[in-house]
């Protein structure tokens, strides 16, 4: 058998997804005879008789047929339905490889010249035919381009055009210009020649967003059996980047709420391990138990066996109550704020001093400040910055802070109990005393925004001395839940010139999207380390509903609107299992829950 190259398309997918179960089964076990040799006669490779001339169909059964495009001896996977359906499919598309991008192109091809449209202006006449083959508009779907005439619309033609020429009208669509729109695309696009056939197309950035190669049976099983889960599969350039990126050190990525950050996250754990040397280990950590949970599960479908030996997911609190317990310190880690208030009262009173804090602030000042610095002492305390602390303290206030901060640690070890920020700079100090112990070759963080700056000095420690691909940040100030905010920098972790951005969102659509950033939109957000994070270039891939404001003069007045939206969708057939009432606090969701059940 000659030397040879089967992918699979994220179309081929989603149509995969929408068939019987029986005919699920069938279509695997094809594949998997075809992936061996697809010359054989029992795949009956027929040629389909459509413009393009690479496509072939294949026999599943007697009623579905599968739709594939075959150059020299690579095999690309497109499409499976019912016989005239899928035949129909494959009639009305091409595959090509875009002679200007570089990529490989599914797209549709109209029967006959669409009727032009002269009462209403389109939204690209602006833009010249030279202008949209630059962005990587394939030259058949130009007069389809030439007919849209609103940003909403655009979207329907999601099915008609390459997914990388989309994403460039979109930018358009939404008052990017096109010199700006094409800074953004290059950033993405592979550098130096363009690829000319299918096989070198394959390796393109672009193009593995909607396709993957099959390396083996391993990898055809998990594609199959959660198809619809297709961000395991399919990365777009802008993330394929971060992953597969080679940092001399410490690296962060920011994103907002749908941009994939866990999923890069979860990529570059992957890539990590495969190049991981015997014995080397990988810390996936982040913030919450839960979160960690999903991610494990999630890293067990992304990844093999041999892969998943190198990886340990942990949240990190969790990873420091077992080290501080193997390491023979007797006390326990206190997570209970309420017990946390009262150890700082006692201290208050123990100290003698009259400060006008309540010890929510104690708690607060000695997470984010004291134990933030480097080496805490007296002298370090009073030059500390307090950045988003909020209150101006005076010298002759933090001393007194200081005063009460030590009695607090000597209560804290008559009682054998610690914070977790205490136990952290405990672990910490244990790994510095000890760099032959460091346990982790690389460190990758979720949710990096909940983290403390206790938090990231241990997590500096962990990961040892700096090195290439030490520690990977992924998260997002606007997410940030917990309240706790560290700079990198001041935590040893030096991220300069080593970040990025992503700006394509998957999950939000864009009109819920807008709405939410206007709701912060004068709001001032940090990029985990000493700068600004401003989250100005973003776009939704999707599109839906605009959100609706409504603004009624009471609670019983909100309350009845919202029972007449729920009985509206239950008369429209909706399933109400599918409906969420969210509210802002635990009182308002038990008030308009009784109000609903009485109505």
């Amino acid at each position: 058998m000659p030397n040879l190259t089967v992918a699979i398309s994220s179309d081929f997918l989603s149509a995969y997804a929408a068939l019987p179960r029986k005919i699920q089964q069938k279509t695997s076990t094809f594949i998997n005879k075809f992936r061996a040799d697809p010359t054989s006669k029992g795949i009956h490779l027929e040629k389909v008789g459509n413009t393009d001339g690479k496509f072939y169909s294949v026999r599943i059964d007697l009623e579905y047929r599968g739709i594939v495009a075959k150059q020299d001896d690579t095999y690309l996977i497109l499409w499976v339905d019912h016989h005239d359906e899928a035949y129909r499919w494959a009639s009305r598309r091409r595959c090509e490889v875009n002679a200007i991008t570089g990529s490989l192109q599914v797209y549709e091809v109209a029967q006959e010249a669409p009727a032009p449209v002269v009462e209403t202006p389109g939204i690209f006449d602006s833009i010249t035919d030279e202008q949209l083959l630059e962005l990587g508009v394939p030259k058949d779907t130009i007069p389809l381009v030439r007919t849209i005439t609103t940003a909403d619309s655009l979207d329907r033609y999601s099915g008609s055009l390459p997914a990388d020429a989309l994403e460039g009208l979109m930018w358009l669509a939404n008052d990017f210009g096109f010199d700006e729109v094409m800074e953004l695309l290059r950033e993405e696009r592979d550098p130096g020649p363009s690829a000319n056939n299918l096989t070198d197309a394959l390796h393109n950035r672009s193009t593995q967003r909607s396709f993957v190669v099959v390396e083996g049976e391993e990898d055809l099983y998990r594609l199959l059996s959660a198809p619809l889960e297709k961000w395991r599969t399919f990365l777009h350039p802008s993330q394929r980047t971060v992953v597969d990126r080679n940092y001399s050190g410490p690296a962060r990525v920011l994103g907002g709420a749908g941009t994939g950050k866990t999923v890069v996250a979860m990529r570059r754990a992957r890539a990590l391990a495969m190049a991981c040397g015997s014995g080397e280990r990988i810390l996936f950590t982040t913030f919450s138990t839960n979160l960690a949970k999903d991610i494990e599960e999630n890293l067990g479908k992304l990844c093999g066996r041999e892969e998943l030996a190198h990886i340990e997911v942990r949240n990190l609190d969790s990873w420091v109550a077992q080290f501080v317990n193997s390491q023979g310190l007797d006390y326990r880690i206190t997570y209970d704020q309420a017990e946390l208030e009262d150890l700082w009262s006692d201290a208050i009173a123990l100290s003698g001093r009259t400060l006008d804090f309540e010890p929510s602030f104690f708690v607060d000042e000695w997470a984010q400040v004291i134990l933030a610095l480097d080496d805490p002492t007296l002298a370090n305390y009073v030059h500390a910055k307090r950045v988003g602390r909020g209150n101006r303290l005076t010298r002759k206030d933090r001393m007194a802070i200081w005063d009460v901060a030590e009695c607090y640690k000597e209560l804290m070890k008559e009682r054998g109990v610690k914070d977790v920020d205490a136990a952290m700079r405990d672990a910490r100090l244990i790994l510095e005393g000890d760099p032959a112990s460091v346990p982790y070759r690389h460190i990758i963080v979720d949710e990096g925004q909940d983290f403390s700056a206790p938090a990231y000095r241990l997590i500096r420690a962990l990961a040892g001395v700096e090195h290439p691909n030490d520690i990977f940040i992924v998260g997002d100030s606007h997410q940030r839940i917990y309240g706790k905010r560290a700079v990198l920098s001041r935590c040893g972790i030096n991220v300069r010139g080593r970040s990025r951005r992503l700006r394509i969102n998957y999950r939000t659509p864009e009109e819920i999207r807008r709405a939410a950033v206007a709701v912060i939109a004068d709001l001032s957000w940090d990029d985990l380390d000493d700068g600004v994070d401003t989250d100005d270039v973003v776009q939704s891939l999707v599109h839906g509903q605009k959100p609706e404001l409504k603004v009624l003069r009471d609670i019983t007045a909100e309350i009845d609107w919202i029972a007449e939206q729920i009985k509206a969708m239950a008369k429209a057939g909706s399933d109400l299992r599918d409906v969420c009432v969210a509210l802002r606090t635990n009182n308002l969701v038990d008030q308009y829950a009784r109000g609903l059940r009485e109505r």
